[in-house]
């Protein structure tokens, strides 16, 4: 074969591509991963254990991956503030981190995904991109979609779409009570419940809808007092946090009898309320729950181990899962490519089979409704060594609280 000067060059520069450090996945290369979430303030308790979750699940990952790559999870505290969160961004960018992980708070992870979007149309080759673990706003996966962000965690509409699919057949729901967090996790849940449950239950009688300032509240004795005047025999709430803490605390105290539905009761502090016990079954709507089967139960019990804590964020390991499979599929660790890799891309996740979709990016998975019950020998696990756990009680397949959207994403190119 004959070789031109030119012939040579091109085959030389393509030698470099392939040897260049982001241009394929290599084994051992090492893909850092910013955290930013509250590791201070009010929910520094829950961002503190998701830290943790991402670097154990990043170990787990560490020792096998399609990719043969090792994550490194840095760690950032964005104090659960969206202007926080743009200035810890702009460091982990500075630091030349090319993927950030974050959850908690909408607000923030609205922040994060347009600044993000427009940092990566000024510095083509420098882009980053986004993976949201935990931020439930709809917007984000609908008229604020773009091509960097993907959700793990279902969003508030899937999760109702479950949840009142489940309260429609129970008989003893006819006075509900909505409580929660004032921003827009909180106001769309108070929003879609009244809209689902008008389909699907019209008889049910919603007896009040109070917000309360995120992160504030001291004292949620007044609340309750107001959900005991309504003659509520159910509370339904989107609170996280101290802020299902303290009103778990306020209603055991106030003796109140109603039964919660929740998204959030797992979450750190919690559970340890709950094992002081309420008044009616307390129910919470996820993607994942304590005793769930395989891997999720392999490494609960190893976190519970290593940490003497709880790994409540399995979407910590389906991060990782949909990261490794798609640079393997892209044989690189270049973010454009990974991100064009991961659009439809199905892979073994937590609960088996999962979808990134490729419309929105938002993550098609199971969802269940789990209850907070005593630990037996079939369901030994002790959630912050209480004794009880959450335990299946309905299982809803992805296309049973999947959801439309209205994305019209822009892509690369």
């Amino acid at each position: 074969m004959k070789f031109t000067r030119r012939s040579f060059a091109m085959t030389a520069a393509a030698a470099a591509a392939l040897t260049s450090p982001l241009a394929f996945a290599q084994a051992g290369q090492t893909v850092k991963l910013a955290f930013m979430d509250p590791l201070s303030g009010p929910f520094a308790n829950v961002g503190q254990n998701q830290l943790k979750s991402w670097q154990f699940s990043a170990e787990h990952f560490n020792k096998k991956n399609p990719a043969g790559v090792k994550f490194e999870v840095v760690a950032f505290d964005n104090k659960g503030s969206p202007q926080e969160s743009l200035n810890t961004l702009k460091a982990a960018i500075d630091q030349g981190i090319r993927y950030i992980v974050q959850g908690n708070g909408s607000g923030a992870a609205a922040a994060i995904s347009d600044a993000v979007e427009k940092h990566n149309e000024r510095n083509p080759g420098k882009e980053v991109v986004y993976l949201n673990y935990a931020a439930v706003d709809p917007a984000l996966t609908n008229e604020k979609c773009n091509f960097w962000h993907f959700r793990l965690d279902a969003d508030t509409s899937m999760k109702m779409e479950a949840l009142t699919t489940f309260m429609k057949d129970q008989a003893g729901v006819k006075k509900v009570y909505l409580i929660n967090q004032n921003y827009a996790h909180g106001q769309q849940v108070s929003k879609y419940f009244k809209d689902a449950i008008k389909r699907k239950r019209p008889d049910i009688e919603i007896v009040g809808d109070d917000l309360h300032p995120i992160g504030q509240v001291k004292d949620f004795a007044p609340y309750v007092a107001k959900i005991k005047a309504s003659g509520a025999d159910s509370v339904l709430t989107g609170n996280w946090g101290q802020d299902l803490t303290l009103l778990i605390k306020a209603a055991k105290e106030a003796g109140l009898n109603a039964s919660f539905y929740t998204y959030y009761a797992g979450v750190s502090g919690t559970p340890t309320a709950l094992a002081a016990g309420v008044g009616g079954p307390v129910r919470v709507v996820a993607y994942s729950y304590n005793d769930m089967p395989g891997i999720v139960t392999q490494l609960a019990n190893e976190f519970k181990k290593k940490f003497n804590d709880d790994w409540y964020t399995t979407a910590t390991y389906n991060g990782l899962a949909l990261l490794s499979e798609a640079m393997a599929k892209a044989k690189s660790t270049d973010p454009v490519k990974v991100a064009q890799a991961m659009e439809g891309l199905k892979f073994q996740g937590a609960q088996g089979e999962l979808e990134m979709r490729k419309a929105d990016h938002q993550l098609q998975q199971p969802l269940y409704i789990s209850e907070w019950r005593k630990a037996t020998p079939k369901s030994p696990y002790s959630v912050e060594n209480t004794g009880w756990n959450f335990q299946e009680v309905k299982a809803f397949p992805s296309y049973v609280s999947s959801t439309p959207t209205s994305c019209q994403m822009k892509r690369p190119g």
